[in-house]
């Protein structure tokens, strides 16, 4: 999802070339297993293949899937796989000083932007994240 976005948008490039960001394909085949099962109450047409491959490797290497699409999330929740929200993780990145509020904000204006829902308006982030507690 970050390469075609790369090609709409130069700067998520910046994201893919990130370090402490790794590229993990479903390999075995209990992940690939995982992923049809996934894909059976998710994929339609080519929408949410990501968040079944997500959801698929996290239930498979018991890590957290780092998901926001309704759907995805009911799937994590009845399958017991574990799961974060993109905002969350952004905010863990503030606490741990590898994103500012200033760059998580532009991110997020960004995404509502491009129709992404978030809980709040054009440079509401930071107003949301204190009020949350979560920065």
């Amino acid at each position: 999802e970050l390469k075609e976005g790369a090609r709409r948008d130069g700067r998520l490039q910046e994201v893919l070339n990130a370090d402490w960001i790794g590229h993990r394909e479903l390999i075995t085949d209990d992940e690939v297993t995982a992923f049809a099962r996934f894909a059976s109450f998710l994929v339609k047409g080519s929408r949410n293949r990501g968040e079944a491959a997500v959801l698929a490797l996290a239930s498979e290497v018991d890590g957290i899937a780092v998901i926001d699409d309704g759907a995805a999330r009911a799937v994590a929740d009845t399958h017991g796989v574990a799961k974060r929200p993109t905002l969350a993780l952004c905010c863990e990145a503030i606490h741990a000083n590898l994103l500012t509020v200033k760059l998580v904000s532009s991110l997020a204006d960004d995404l509502l932007a491009s129709e992404y829902r978030l809980p709040f308006g054009p440079g509401g982030f930071e107003r949301w994240a204190t009020e949350q507690g979560m920065i």
